[in-house]
């Protein structure tokens, strides 16, 4: 017989880098296993869901958290004093020279709050961000009402960066990013489950086209044209989000690639549970216990939660870092994927045309 032709499309590279993934090879677990695995591994992933959550936010408290005072040494001594019997260990008290420096570092998010004593007990006043969230505000106004003498007022509160007006509990960065990690991470499953054996040219193009869709998506939603719930511009929430989205989908997809069965209960504790827990979104990462709080700055979720939050309304903190971490997990997730192509191509060994 002749030889079958084959579409140019459908013949292999001569290099590795764009070789199709190979179809995967069933091999269903039957019998005990097959009864007994899926109940270890679900049951795993929601004791850790239920375990990382509780201690993140059955009883949240601040660490270190920074506040700033404008006075003397003895007035920061006293307040830093009453600031330990209301929640020991909690704030860490920064002096500031006057109240517009307070005011800034307050803008730029360097501290939570700003306590101005005043010439007497009864002129102290409290300046906070409300866009930090109702949980920082209680924690805030409460601790705060411990500097008032016995008998007295608590100090004035200042909302000088209130939410806006359609993001009244201000959760909306939150419920953004938590449903772009989940999106990124069915995107990095279905991805090989719908075409298991696209070449990884174009399973790279199909994740930048999902990224760039996902973050035009949310800038509508979340913008102006939708619900009005984050100020940030449109470009701005675009391409942060974007930049979410690619890399919660990289990140699921390398997993997958190197981890192969198991990709999908490590990628969706990886991301799903520990990324949201340590986000930001509900409470800023002080109030995490330690355990928790150095994933806060290096996890997708976190770094984007901080950018948006910074670019919406803390004059840009964070933005800068937390693009240059999303760009380093998308690139990271990228050389793995490629690594894999070669690994494979090499077992796949030399082929003719």
């Amino acid at each position: 017989m002749p030889p079958t032709s084959l579409p140019l499309a459908d013949l292999p590279s001569a290099g590795h880098g764009d070789l199709s993934d190979p179809a995967p090879q069933p091999h269903p677990p039957v019998g005990l296993k097959g009864v007994l695995l899926p109940v270890a591994v679900v049951l795993a992933i929601g004791t850790i869901f239920v375990s990382v959550y509780l201690a993140a936010f059955h009883a949240p408290r601040p660490h270190d958290l920074p506040v700033a005072i404008v006075g003397t040494a003895a007035q920061a001594h006293r307040l830093d004093a009453a600031l330990e019997q209301a929640v020991a260990g909690g704030f860490e008290v920064r002096p500031y020279d006057d109240e517009a420096a307070a005011r800034e570092a307050l803008r730029q998010r360097e501290v939570y709050a700003a306590y101005l004593p005043g010439r007497d007990s009864a002129g102290a006043r409290l300046l906070y961000a409300g866009a930090n969230g109702p949980s920082v505000t209680g924690t805030l106004t409460s601790a705060f009402a411990h500097t008032a003498p016995e008998g007295g007022a608590p100090p004035a509160a200042e909302d000088i960066l209130p939410v806006s007006a359609g993001d009244t509990r201000g959760l909306s960065v939150f419920y953004a990013a938590f449903g772009l990690v989940l999106a990124g991470y069915l995107f990095g499953m279905m991805t090989y489950q719908v075409a298991p054996t696209l070449r990884l040219r174009r399973r790279i193009v199909s994740l930048t086209l999902f990224g760039a869709l996902g973050g035009v998506i949310v800038a509508l939603l979340t913008g102006d044209t939708g619900f009005g719930a984050l100020p940030g511009s449109f470009t701005g929430t675009a391409v942060v989000t974007a930049l979410m989205a690619t890399a919660a989908g990289g990140a699921t997809m390398a997993i997958v690639k190197w981890t192969g069965s198991a990709g999908a209960a490590i990628a969706s504790v990886v991301l799903l549970i520990l990324g949201n827990a340590t986000s930001g979104g509900i409470m800023p990462a002080s109030y995490l216990p330690g355990w928790l709080h150095p994933l806060a700055g290096v996890l997708p979720v976190g770094a984007g939660v901080r950018a948006l939050q910074g670019m919406s309304y803390f004059d840009n903190d964070g933005l800068w870092s937390g693009l240059a971490t999303l760009a380093v997990w998308i690139l990271a997730c990228g050389a793995l994927l490629y690594l894999r192509d070669i690994r494979g191509a090499r077992r796949a060994g030399p082929r003719t045309a």
